[in-house]
């Protein structure tokens, strides 16, 4: 019978950062019982492992959210590696996944993985439809350094800045709203959010895709690299943030989002990871 085990993802603390069930032999698991298996589990993503397509990899991670399969994404990137570590691979890590070769690193601070995938800017979608999603008025959002804008390294986000945490607490997610953006703006996670304050190279983060079933997510790897790579587009430099997410859900979640230098930036994303469950699936 295939096994699972459930890590708390960006966090070293049983309880925060984001939940994620790990399949780490998949291969004997039907096709069709993969997503049956993510909606039963119901976190933001459940990964699969099977052997790799190139042998000179470690493996190819398939990744679930209730809803659908989807290319990346950061924490099962990250809990996935530190699961394969568990379990006795040594060394560096190449996972395959829907985007391409990701290398991963794990160490016992920790694990890390590097995306050289180049900056998508989808689209700019306009305040009062960002506002109207997430509950607030169009004038706490903040345009200094950016408009709301919809990019991806590999998955789609829509992000804005906000003018403070009170702005940021204030953000609820309004069905009909994201209804009406995913309509004008279709892509990714049906018109996800990804707001923040900035304070430096401190982010204070929230992430909202309630039409894919995460009405809020406490930790989101993909969108802090994606926010990482526009910042420092927008720079001219590459930056590095330090990013708390999940506060407002009591699951903090701590992220460390690097851009390195290059052209584009590669974005490294760091955290932890805690082993919090272990079973088989019998079904």
């Amino acid at each position: 019978m295939p096994s699972y085990r459930v890590y708390d993802v960006f966090t070293d603390t049983a309880f925060g950062g984001n939940p994620l069930a790990v399949f780490p032999d998949a291969k004997d698991i039907p096709e069709a019982t993969l997503q049956k298996i993510a909606r039963e589990f119901n976190f933001s993503e459940t990964t699969f492992v099977f052997p790799p397509d190139d042998p000179a990899h470690t493996a190819k991670v398939r990744i679930f959210t209730p809803m659908r399969e989807i290319n990346f994404a950061g924490h099962p990137t990250i809990g996935t590696a530190i699961a394969l570590s568990d379990l006795g691979h040594d060394g560096p890590m190449v996972l395959e996944l829907g985007v391409g070769p990701i290398p991963c690193t794990v160490t016992k601070d920790g694990a890390s993985f590097t995306t050289s995938a180049p900056l998508d800017i989808i689209a700019h979608p306009s305040l009062d439809l960002v506002a109207a999603a997430i509950d607030i008025s169009p004038n706490q959002i903040q345009t200094d350094t950016h408009v709301p804008t919809q990019a991806s390294l590999g998955l789609e986000f829509v992000f804005l800045e906000l003018k403070s945490r009170a702005d940021l607490s204030a953000c609820s997610p309004v069905t009909d709203g994201f209804k009406a953006g995913a309509a004008v703006h279709p892509a990714g996670l049906d018109f996800a959010i990804f707001a923040y304050v900035r304070n430096g190279n401190r982010l204070e983060a929230r992430m909202f895709a309630p039409l894919d079933n995460m009405p809020e997510d406490p930790a989101t790897g993909s969108a802090c690299a994606t926010i990482a790579a526009l910042l420092s587009e927008l720079a001219g430099e590459p930056l590095s943030f330090d990013i708390h997410q999940g506060d407002d859900m009591e699951r903090p979640s701590r992220i460390k989002a690097t851009a390195l230098p290059g052209q584009p930036y590669p974005i490294k994303i760091a955290g932890n990871a805690v082993l919090t469950m272990e079973g088989q699936f019998v079904g």
